[in-house]
């Protein structure tokens, strides 16, 4: 006796659930140029990585003798693999099972997973398709009663994003609970065409009255932009890549250290273009993502958050092959002011770095937040509150270049200045309280309004004020502790990061993440 014909009743169901929603919603899936949540998995992970839990589960009709007559799999694929090999728990919506809808999920499988990533320490990697195992109008008819609203898991949730990076692929439309796991992430990805997030889709809102499609209501020009998604890319293989991409960077969970990766540039290149690369007359914006490229790293630069808060530049990056977190002013947009939407990417960034011990550069040139009808109406004030406030809780170090401009309470959080200010300077640098064009007329009204020749007086005092806002009369203070030739900014974060990283202690934030 053996228990072989047990053995083949599990093969058989295993193949079942291998058709996934069957042969016309597979079809379907792929006639959207979408690929299956199998093949997702196959791609993602690192090859024959990927170990498959509760690949049986689903719902299941028997005959009256008690045989097996149809078998339709839960609507998620649940695992763990490697990605980069290193350990990661995968949670993959099916589509093609009634749309990732509840009424063919099992939530506990959602649960576990969550479960396994904060507590044996890995990565969690969604790829979410359809409501997420959402609610359905459907559902009722198989469960003929209405219930109060909660969302199962979300403690999970909350409690896994304290402990472990995740990452959120949408790879479809993502509704409901669809879209608030794409949010409650460290990092997500859209597909461009491909990929929708809304609260609801569009037959709820053409029933309050807006006409739209799924694009319209929530395509990845709006989503990217008001920052609920990271980055935006054009096919699901992109995706893929770039969810691989950004765990490289990230220790395994808050218990450990970033891993440092054979250095493969070296430390003493000192970059001729940096000399010249900003204009002399203070005014000329200048590309801050080439000075990143000519400090970090060769080709380690891996930009978060492109096409959102776009005043200020943030991403992961290698310095002599440690990973660190990058913030980089970019005078193209309102001349780097802080508006709402930057401040709250620089809280989500040094969230991010200080959750997982990554510490800071910041490239900065801030000429304060932004002013105005339209900057107050957003909240800027708000919102710059909870920028100045998350960088004085990181409890990573920080190395401020100041590029250029640093005026006002945004400029002054270019570091948490009660800690030791490993700080250097540019010749370029230009700060004070307030900027002086403007900031003059506003002191010198009454001088102004009775001088005989008002243009002559103004021009007089801008001289004088030019002379005294030398970074050179600021150092012979030591209110600038190193002014420097730009062509050594990369040896000197060089020898910061090793500084830096004798700091570093693994463990769980005093501060809980903030999504």
């Amino acid at each position: 006796m053996s228990w072989e014909k047990s053995i083949e009743e599990l093969r058989r169901r295993e193949r079942l659930a291998e058709k996934m929603g069957g042969e016309e919603p597979v079809e379907r899936q792929r006639g959207r140029g979408k690929l299956t949540v199998r093949e997702r998995v196959a791609f993602l992970a690192d090859p024959g990585s990927f170990h498959e839990i509760g690949k049986i589960a689903g719902k299941a009709t028997y005959s009256a003798d008690d045989e097996l007559e149809a078998f339709l799999p839960s609507n998620s694929v649940t695992g763990r693999a490697t990605i980069n090999g290193e350990s990661v728990a995968i949670l993959a919506d099916d589509f093609t099972v009634r749309g990732g809808a509840s009424d063919a999920s099992i939530r506990g499988k959602l649960i576990m997973m969550i479960k396994m990533a904060a507590e044996y320490r890995m990565p969690l990697v969604q790829m979410i398709d359809g409501t997420g195992g959402g609610g359905s109008v459907k559902s009722l008819e198989q469960d003929p009663r209405t219930y109060i609203p909660e969302t199962p898991g979300w403690d999970e949730i909350v409690h896994g994003m304290s402990q472990v990076p995740f990452v959120s692929l949408a790879l479809g439309p993502c509704a409901g609970m669809g879209a608030g796991r794409v949010a409650a992430s460290h990092f997500s990805v859209m597909v461009k065409e491909l990929s929708q997030v809304f609260v609801a889709g569009p037959p709820v809102a053409i029933a309050l009255g807006e006409n739209v499609t799924k694009e319209e209501l929530g395509g990845w020009k709006i989503q990217a932009q008001n920052g609920t998604v990271d980055n935006v890319v054009d096919s699901e293989a992109d995706a893929f890549i770039t969810a691989r991409r950004f765990l490289s960077y990230l220790p395994p969970s808050v218990h450990d250290l970033p891993e440092r990766t054979s250095p493969a540039d070296h430390p003493d290149r000192k970059e001729e273009s940096l000399l010249s690369i900003v204009p002399t007359d203070g005014k000329t914006p200048y590309k801050p993502r080439k000075i990143i490229d000519a400090t970090v790293d060769h080709g380690s630069f891996f930009e978060i958050g492109k096409e959102w808060g776009r005043g200020i530049v943030a991403g992961l990056a290698r310095i002599d092959g440690y990973p660190v977190g990058i913030l980089a002013g970019d005078p193209f947009f309102l001349d780097g002011a802080w508006t709402a939407d930057v401040c709250d990417k620089v809280t989500r960034h040094m969230d991010l770095c200080s959750m997982f011990h990554l510490p800071v550069i910041h490239f900065v040139d801030c000429p304060g937040f932004a002013v105005g009808v339209k900057a107050e109406t957003a909240g800027v004030t708000r919102a710059g509150v909870r920028a100045m406030t998350a960088v004085y809780q990181a409890d990573v170090p920080v190395c401020s270049v100041v590029i250029r401009k640093a005026y006002g309470l945004a400029g002054s959080v270019m570091m948490n200045q009660s800690r030791t200010k490993w700080r250097y300077c540019w010749p370029s640098g230009d700060w004070g309280s307030l900027p002086m064009a403007g900031g003059i007329e506003a002191a010198f009204r009454k001088e102004l309004a009775e001088a005989e020749d008002p243009d002559a007086l103004k021009e007089q005092l801008y001289r004088k004020f030019e002379a005294i806002r030398s970074p050179f009369r600021t150092a012979e203070s030591f209110l600038a502790e190193e002014i420097i030739d730009p062509r050594d900014t990369r040896p000197l974060l060089v020898d910061f990061i090793h500084h830096a990283w004798r700091t570093l202690e693994p463990g769980v934030r005093k501060v809980g993440y903030r999504p």
